[in-house]
């Protein structure tokens, strides 16, 4: 069998370790995973412990769920004693009786507003994920469509001793994540509301209970960016469209600008070169190159000084009145001004918009999510 590499860091903020050369394809869990046994008698204690800690935490009828349960040893002591409904989920397990079991992964999108369940368990499973982080995160915002509260119970390994000893047998491949107090404590906060953490089985394990949950202000701002997403949509419907109308009318249409975000705007709506070949730029260095993707051929500002066109488009709002200025300046006109606005081709001189000259030089602002 192939050596596999450690190259373990350490987070100087948090205090986590982890092994930054880990690859899970390097060791599938298959049919003879590295499972964790201990058939000590102080364990069978933290075990015993543990379930009836458990078990005080649950409501009537609870639906409980247990990820990498392996033969199910943990929910079969709970069914026993509390009555619910249990499920098990692991790859490479086999379980029967007192629980429902399936034999693959848990999907937190899939299965979390499927079985909405009450407490969810993961005991020495999450040490072995190449991104907790993202796993847990995912957890609240699958929890967020529960209408009931959505707990997880969580025990892994604990280093505080291996830093504080040199111990080098807990540093091996199979578990990526290392988990130090601060760093476990930190994780499940991200994530919800820790209701309890502690140190058990003489500090070698850390258990956390978190209430799943996902902030406001992260809920307010992925509602935000669902609405942005459909809002571009729509703009491009209609502004594609709008684009149709100028060609179909006949009117000789100018692009004022041909690299950056003038190439993305005419991306985003295709604006192509056999129908918007007019395509400017002050910038000498830029002229005679192409936009990218649509081909136009960039032309310089002062060949607008021998035609007048009957729209210009200004793709970069925030430079229009430079742009004006400039055309002022050097006798350059255009009966009309669009800019992108709200979804829309509007006329910059007429119409209502935020990118009016200001003699602010610099504006003060405040950090997203902080009160005004």
């Amino acid at each position: 069998m192939a050596r596999l590499p450690l190259h373990f860091v350490r987070c100087p903020a948090c205090g986590h370790v982890w092994n930054r050369a880990f690859f899970p394809d390097a060791i599938p869990y298959s049919e003879q995973p590295n499972r964790m046994f201990n058939s000590g008698m102080r364990w069978q204690r933290h075990i015993a412990r543990l379930v009836e800690a458990t078990l005080a935490q649950l409501p009537p009828e609870p639906t409980v769920i247990e990820i990498g349960c392996g033969c199910g040893h943990f929910l079969h002591a709970l069914a026993q004693r509390w009555p619910g409904r249990y499920i098990g989920f692991d790859p490479n397990g086999s379980a029967s009786g007192d629980f429902a079991f399936h034999c693959r992964l848990f999907d937190p999108w899939q299965d979390v507003p499927v079985f909405a369940p009450h407490l969810v368990i993961m005991r020495h499973v999450l040490e072995h994920f190449q991104e907790p982080a993202m796993f847990l995160h995912r957890m609240a915002w699958a929890a967020h469509s529960v209408p009931h509260a959505v707990r997880m119970l969580i025990e892994v390994p604990c280093i505080d001793r291996v830093l504080t000893t040199g111990r080098l047998a807990d540093l091996f491949y199979e578990h990526p994540q290392q988990f130090t107090t601060s760093s476990f404590s930190q994780l499940l906060g991200a994530c919800g509301e820790v209701e309890e953490l502690q140190r058990a089985y003489d500090g070698e394990v850390l258990i956390g209970v978190v209430r799943l949950q996902v902030p406001e202000v992260l809920r307010d701002r992925a509602q935000a960016s669902a609405c942005f997403a459909a809002q571009s949509q729509a703009a491009r419907t209609t502004i594609a469209q709008q684009l149709d109308d100028l060609v179909r009318s006949g009117a000789r249409v100018a692009i004022w600008g041909g690299t950056g975000k003038a190439a993305a705007f005419m991306h985003h709506f295709d604006v192509d070169a056999q129908r918007f070949a007019l395509v400017v730029d002050s910038d000498i260095q830029k002229v005679g190159t192409y936009v990218p993707g649509t081909g136009q051929r960039i032309q310089f500002r002062d060949v607008l000084k021998t035609m007048t066109v009957d729209v210009l488009i200004i793709p970069t709002q925030w430079r229009a009145w430079d742009i004006l200025a400039e055309m002022e300046r050097e006798g350059i006109v255009a009966s009309r001004i669009l800019i992108e606005h709200e979804g829309r081709l509007i006329d910059f001189l007429r119409d209502p918009h935020p990118y009016r000259p200001s003699t602010e030089t610099s504006v003060p602002c405040r950090p997203e999510g902080c009160p005004s």
